[in-house]
C-alpha cells in the first residue's frame, strides 16, 4: 500500500484554491440568505454560486497563468460577465425599477469571490460583512423606524407652491 502524505496533499496549491472556493461559497450563501429572508429573487444558491464561480475563475487563473497579466484578464471578464447576469435581474415595470439592489449585490458578491479566489481573505470577508450590513440595515424603512431619517411625510424643507 502506498504511503499517503496528508501534509503534502494539504500543501498542494489546488487544495488551497479549493479552500478559497469553499470560503467564497459560504460567504456568498450567507449574503444570499439575507436576500432570501428579505424575499428577493436571488437567494442562497444564486449568491453562493456567483461567489464560488468568481473564486474558481480567479484561483484557477492564478494557478494556471500566475498572478500576472493573464490572471488580470480573467478577473476583468468576471466583472463583465457578472454585469450581464445582474442586468437580467433588473425589471422595469411602469414607473418602477425592481431588482437593482439584487443586481448590485450580485456584482459585489462576485468581487468578494474574486478577492477570496486570489487569497485575500481579510479583504473578502471584511467586504462581505460590509455588504451584509448594508443590505440588512441601510433600508429606508429601517432607517425611518429607528429615527435615523425623517419619514417622507415629515420632511418640511420641500419647496411649497407659494414660493413659485
Amino acid at each position: 500500500m502506498p504511503n499517503l502524505d496528508l501534509g503534502a496533499i494539504l500543501r498542494d496549491p489546488q487544495v488551497d484554491a479549493l479552500f478559497r472556493v469553499l470560503v467564497a461559497g459560504v460567504i456568498g450563501a450567507i449574503v444570499g440568505l439575507e436576500r432570501e429572508l428579505a424575499d428577493k429573487p436571488a437567494g442562497v444558491r444564486t449568491y453562493a454560486l456567483i461567489a464560488m464561480g468568481a473564486a474558481i475563475f480567479t484561483a484557477g487563473a492564478i494557478q494556471a497563468f500566475g498572478p500576472g497579466d493573464a490572471g488580470a484578464r480573467v478577473a476583468a471578464q468576471i466583472v463583465t460577465g457578472i454585469g450581464f447576469l445582474g442586468a437580467g435581474a433588473i425589471l422595469h415595470i411602469r414607473d418602477r425599477i425592481l431588482g437593482l439592489t439584487t443586481a448590485a449585490g450580485i456584482w459585489v458578491v462576485a468581487a468578494v469571490g474574486l478577492v477570496i479566489g486570489a487569497g485575500l481573505y481579510i479583504l473578502g470577508i471584511g467586504s462581505a460583512i460590509l455588504l451584509l450590513l448594508l443590505l440588512r440595515f441601510l433600508r429606508t424603512d429601517w432607517l425611518v423606524r429607528h429615527g435615523f431619517v425623517a419619514h417622507e411625510g415629515d420632511v418640511t424643507d420641500k419647496p411649497s407652491d407659494s414660493n413659485h
